[in-house]
């Protein structure tokens, strides 16, 4: 009887030794990344926005606001029992076959969450790009809703422009982005970021990193401007190596914005002092939640940002495909719905794969959201 505790404590032993081993086996697959060394690493330190070893948003930007903790939302969001979070039935989309698109027609695809396709001025761009079925670590975790999965790389055309603000993998996805690769002329993304993209087979000619308000110029008449956010980076626990960023586009006599994950912040100020109006604007407007308060904007301060930066129409992103707050799937269209109502813009929600046209023509869209509660 006396060698049933040693049985067992082996028995343990090894059973704990086989997942430590297994957690550290998958931890070494491509697609958590590789963070910058050398060169590219001496680069971010000359950075005004790299501090004692790590990037600093331009205002004092907690991860939580007072009383949360990473373990208290982490506990907090396993056993929440908050209802709605996700949808019931699969989201309303529409297929466009983007290769058949008049490439001179100006045109923004939102292809759920906050990626999407635009063609401006002749070129083609995809943004933030995410594919999966998932969007993190796991494929169990922050799974897609239904029915919003309708595009592959297979689907695209070939790719003038790859932007990503940041490296979360809910906007850097390592199956999309290495699919789209033979499609892809250019890369253009945050510092950091593309030590990530590099690792990843994309030749270090093709990736271009800008720092908050630089332009990149690869070609005349068509500008990227990189502009900041309110936010945080990293893909597992080491956090802030890379820079967080939004993007303004400039061609054909238009200005687009991206802004990318943002909390509210003096940057919006800050970008609106430096562009005199944009034709559209992608701003962040989901997956809020008072515990991280100053890292995604609520709808009402999505509309407000939109009104300060003098948009003429607001697409609302970080909505419609994931969940990672605990609020209703639903909660971010009714109230910037609500919030975006007799303003100076035009507030424009398509269903994943709509395409909105930039040529001044007025389009109207249903409240697809109702269908799928």
């Amino acid at each position: 009887m006396r060698s049933w505790p040693r049985t067992w404590l082996r028995a343990a032993f090894i059973a704990v030794s086989a997942l430590a081993i297994s957690a550290c086996a998958y931890l070494q697959h491509p697609k958590f990344g590789k963070l910058p060394e050398g060169a590219d690493l001496a680069r971010i330190e000359r950075s005004p926005n790299y501090v004692n070893g790590e990037f600093m948003n331009l205002v004092e930007t907690p991860m939580f606001t007072e009383g949360a903790s990473f373990t208290s939302v982490l506990l907090g969001n396993l056993f929440s029992q908050a209802e709605g979070r996700r949808p019931d039935k699969p989201i309303p989309t529409v297929k466009t076959d983007l290769r058949a698109l008049d490439i001179e027609r100006d045109t923004v695809v939102w292809l759920g969450h906050s990626s999407y396709f635009v063609q401006l001025g002749g070129r083609r761009l995809l943004i933030d790009p995410v594919f999966s079925s998932y969007a993190a670590p796991v494929p169990v975790s922050n799974r897609a809703f239904p029915g919003t999965g309708i595009y592959t790389a297979e689907d695209m055309p070939p790719i003038d422009y790859l932007l990503i603000t940041h490296d979360h993998w809910d906007h850097l996805d390592w199956a999309s982005v290495t699919a789209l690769q033979d499609k892809v002329k250019n890369v253009i993304t945050a510092l950091g970021v593309g030590s990530h993209l590099r690792y990843w087979g994309y030749p270090a000619n093709q990736v271009h990193e800008g720092d908050w308000f630089d332009t990149i110029a690869l070609e005349a008449g068509f500008l990227v401007h990189v502009v900041p956010a309110r936010h945080f980076s990293g893909r597992l626990l080491t956090r802030n190596k890379t820079l967080w960023a939004g993007f303004v586009l400039e061609a054909s006599g238009k200005r687009l914005l991206f802004g990318g994950d943002s909390g509210y912040g003096p940057h919006i100020a800050a970008i609106a002092a430096k562009f005199p109006s944009f034709d559209l604007v992608s701003l962040d407007s989901g997956q809020y939640d008072r515990r991280w308060a100053y890292l995604h904007m609520t709808p009402e301060e999505t509309a407000d940002a939109a009104e300060l930066l003098r948009a003429k129409l607001l697409l609302p992103a970080h909505v419609g495909r994931f969940a990672m707050g605990v609020h209703p799937w639903d909660d971010p269209f009714k109230r910037i719905a609500a919030a975006g109502a007799n303003r100076d813009f035009r507030l424009l929600m398509p269903r994943i794969g709509e395409p909105v046209w930039l040529d001044g023509s007025t389009q109207h869209f249903s409240e697809w959201w109702a269908c799928a509660d």
